[in-house]
């Protein structure tokens, strides 16, 4: 069993990756040596055909292996040079080189649209014949699914023409967005009377007070702020709906979660089941609301009150503190999770140094060619940041149990990337429960338990209802800034069953994830992850000990399979079925009937 290395450093490790940081000559070389290997791999693609026989399909492992090896490398590539612009906004050589990488990147999905176009062409005798071959099976769930979608779409002339537009028109609408923001500005008071302007940012920041007088003042310059600016939001908004609405149109799909639903490899049956049994359960979460409102001094909950944090202690806990903690609580579950977190501390794979220069928020990124990984975040000594780092180590253990796959079985939608994570934190935070030292300390923890349910089982489905009605009235034509609003507090009012006082109308205007152009419809799946990871959790209690290899088996598994197979190989459920799903729901409700007795 693995120590703690004492004191824990607060700063990684990137010189033992490339040393030199952006002006890395080994770097350099990396990135050299994958475009020469990019441009030659376009030229391969080229002479490629599709395969007559199972025979001819042989002659195609090489530039198979090649292109894995091409991903591989340009996701190294990509997460180093993620790491070096988090970690100093003001490189400018990172952010040089970060360009060079997209670049790369592009060029890179551009061959492999042709290779695509191939898999499409081969007769489906010969490929179900081809990912029979023992070379090729293991990354048979990956070929076929890429066949799948290439044959869903339109022919790859078009497709690449597609792409080649989507620059300036469908991205370059979701970077105006950007623009938008960076203008917004909120006027604060500060406690010394002193007027200042806040950005986005900030304001957010001032939401979550613990003062109601902040948050109440601070939301409506908010609302005004947003609703300033809601005619740009809109006409954004409109485009970007427009644009899918159109391909999908010219794809001859007519359903619009037909796109997300593929990426995050699930049904609309699985998903229509979650929503569900989220909904029969909703009434004991009004009741949780009903009580916070309480608990505040106040008849029903603004849409500002609703994520304010309960009670008064604010305690600074030390990183070792942290760190150790972390350590213990995942050693209760598995002995793995353990020594790679110890590992992932030793190695110095984490920086978490609070100074000024690093970019805001937290991440981990894989890099999946030196199988190692990076977490990033600012460590200020709050119960939150220690929820952070226990929930991005979940993502680095994730990555660490798929490091001997293939690259293109690494490749796991956003829906089950958050399994491993949430889990990770479950882990800790029903520790943290278990062993709070008062009464005061449990209800606030708790409270804040709870708070993630409201979240992802309300907040969430206020967005899912909001856009796929959104897009429902776009077919019909351009909707104004009032009318998105009105969708807005429809939406939020039904996910919230009636039970708060006011609403946030312009939520859709302020929210980055409608803007999103690389994932539609960014919202489900992180109520899918959350409540996946929370039925993982369940069965886990349930088995003990034994459980923590079937997890592992598990994360190998996510992808290289539908969420379906995945539940049914590993948990033996059916996902379109209500059980699995109310299960993971009764771990929340058990929480909030503690809370409501503790506060009784």
């Amino acid at each position: 069993m693995t120590q703690l290395r004492q004191p824990v450093s607060l700063t990684w490790d990137l010189e033992s990756l490339f040393p030199g940081g952006s002006s890395s000559a080994e770097f350099k070389a990396f990135l050299s040596k994958l475009e020469q290997d990019i441009v030659k791999l376009g030229q391969q693609v080229k002479e490629l055909e599709a395969p007559k026989t199972v025979q001819d399909t042989a002659s195609l492992d090489s530039f198979i292996d090649s292109l894995q090896s091409a991903y591989s490398r340009i996701t190294e590539a990509g997460s180093f040079v993620g790491c070096l612009t988090a970690q100093d906004t003001t490189d400018k050589k990172a952010v040089q080189l970060s360009g060079k990488v997209t670049s790369l990147r592009a060029a890179l999905q551009g061959l492999s649209t042709v290779f695509e176009s191939i898999l499409r062409a081969t007769e489906d005798e010969v490929f179900a014949e081809w990912i029979k071959r023992p070379e090729i099976a293991p990354i048979a769930f990956s070929l076929n699914e890429s066949r799948e979608r290439t044959r869903e779409k339109l022919p790859p002339e078009q497709e690449s023409l597609v792409l080649d537009l989507a620059v300036d028109g469908y991205h370059g609408w979701g970077e105006h967005y950007d623009t938008i923001v960076s203008k917004v500005s909120i006027p604060f008071k500060e406690d010394n009377g002193e007027e200042v302007a806040l950005s986005a940012g900030q304001a957010h920041n001032k939401l979550h007070s613990r003062s109601r007088e902040v948050r109440e003042e601070t939301f409506e310059k908010w609302e005004n702020a947003w609703e300033e600016v809601s005619d740009y939001c809109a006409d954004t908004l409109n485009r970007l709906a427009g644009f899918r609405l159109k391909l999908y149109e010219k794809r001859g799909w007519d359903q619009v979660l037909k796109e997300p639903l593929s990426i995050n490899r699930m049904s609309q049956a699985t998903l229509d089941t979650m929503w569900a049994v989220i909904s029969q359960n909703k009434p004991v979460f009004v009741k949780y609301l009903e009580r916070k409102a309480k608990l505040l001094g106040v008849e029903r909950l603004s849409w500002a009150d609703v994520e304010a944090p309960l009670g008064s202690v604010d305690t600074k806990i030390e990183y070792n503190d942290a760190a150790e903690e972390i350590v213990k609580e995942f050693r209760t579950f598995s002995p793995k999770l353990a020594d790679f977190t110890v590992d992932a501390f030793n190695k110095n794979w984490i920086e978490a140094e609070d100074r000024k220069g690093k970019r805001p928020g937290g991440f981990c990124t894989s890099l999946i060619e030196s199988k190692q990984t990076r977490i990033f975040m600012t460590y200020s000594g709050t119960a939150s940041n220690v929820s952070t780092l226990a929930h991005e180590l979940g993502h680095a253990y994730h990555q660490h149990v798929m490091d001997d796959l293939p690259t293109f079985n690494q490749n796991y939608a956003m829906n089950v990337a958050e399994t491993a994570s949430t889990f990770a934190e479950m882990i800790l935070a029903d520790a943290q429960v278990k062993n709070a030292a008062s009464k005061e300390e449990k209800i606030t923890l708790l409270e804040d338990k709870i708070q993630r349910s409201v979240a992802f089982f309300m907040n969430i489905h206020a967005r899912f209802l909001f856009e796929t009605r959104f897009y429902e009235k776009r077919k019909e034509g351009l909707l104004n800034a009032e009318e998105i609003s009105a969708l807005m507090v429809e939406a939020q009012q039904e996910a919230y069953e009636g039970a708060l006082a006011s609403y946030h109308p312009h939520f859709w205007a302020s929210k980055l994830h409608f803007y999103i152009t690389d994932v539609p419809f960014y919202n489900f799946p992180y109520t899918f992850g959350y409540l996946f990871s929370t039925g993982i959790f369940a069965r886990a209690q349930r088995e003990g000990d034994a459980f923590a290899e079937k997890y592992d088996a598990l994360l190998r598994d996510t992808g290289r399979m539908t969420v379906e197979d995945l539940a049914k190989k590993h948990l033996n459920v059916d996902l379109t079925q209500p059980d699995f799903w109310q299960e993971a729901v009764s771990l929340a409700v058990a929480d909030v009937e503690m809370f409501l007795e503790m506060t009784e």
